[in-house]
């Protein structure tokens, strides 16, 4: 089992249905995201509800880059080794491409792909030193095809992110570090609160239960939950333009 875990973007939603999981069955956690105050109660909850563990927490914008480097040492200092990272920080687009949001979708790409790029690099450099770990990718079934009107760019950087994990599961073929790509499907979190057409929708305790498991089972790519995702991404995949364009 990983038992040190370092969880981006904890103090909401999938990050922070993660901790709880993963601190229900003894793991140490490094918890860290821009709502400080979100991330000691949690900390404080976890502790009270699992009195074996470590739980420590840092305030971190992922696009501070710098910072996410002493965040990520500081951590492996803390609990004397980091045994998986999960970059989960992220955020939706809120407007189409060409409707004066432009600095919307600059945050929304920075968040989703740049900051993506410097927590692998921090936790790479961690791994590389310990010649161990499980880096974990959280990129999106909209990453499978282009998606219309909003999420023009939140598709584009989850194709992006999904894209990466490849090539870094390329790089370290045959190492003790393993890197796995996430692609959830519709789970309950505000970011998607609002949406309409979210098909096969789950809930948040459903949803953090099928991730945690596709997680752990460490393969190189997981759609979650696996049914109906998996088949589904083979389908939208083949799927002709026009036929995928009616379809969404």
């Amino acid at each position: 089992m990983r038992k040190n875990i370092l969880i981006t973007g904890a103090s909401t939603g999938l990050g922070e249905g993660m901790a709880r999981a993963w601190a229900a069955r003894g793991c140490n956690l490094a918890l860290c995201a821009r709502r400080t105050e979100k991330l000691v109660q949690l900390q404080s909850e976890l502790l009270t509800a699992n009195p074996g563990i470590q739980v420590v927490v840092r305030s971190l914008d992922v696009c501070h880059y710098d910072q996410v480097f002493e965040v990520f040492r500081d951590f492996r200092e803390e609990l004397g080794s980091l045994d998986r990272v999960v970059v989960n920080a992220g955020m939706g687009s809120k407007s189409a491409i060409g409707h004066g949001d432009f600095a919307s979708n600059r945050q929304a790409a920075e968040t989703n792909f740049v900051a993506v790029i410097a927590q692998c690099e921090a936790a790479m450099e961690l791994f590389r030193e310990q010649n161990s770990g499980h880096l974990v990718l959280m990129s999106s079934v909209s990453g499978v095809r282009g998606f219309r009107g909003p999420f023009n760019v939140y598709a584009a950087t989850k194709a992006a992110v999904a894209a990466l994990a490849e090539g870094l599961q390329l790089d370290t073929r045959g190492t003790p570090i393993r890197v796995t790509s996430i692609l959830p499907g519709y789970i309950l979190t505000d970011i998607n609160r609002e949406v309409k057409n979210a098909p096969f929708r789950v809930d948040l305790e459903t949803g953090v239960k099928a991730l945690v498991r596709a997680i752990d089972s460490e393969k190189r790519r997981a759609y979650v939950p696996w049914w109906p995702w998996t088949p589904l991404s083979y389908v939208l995949k083949a799927m002709p333009f026009g036929l995928f364009a009616r379809a969404m």
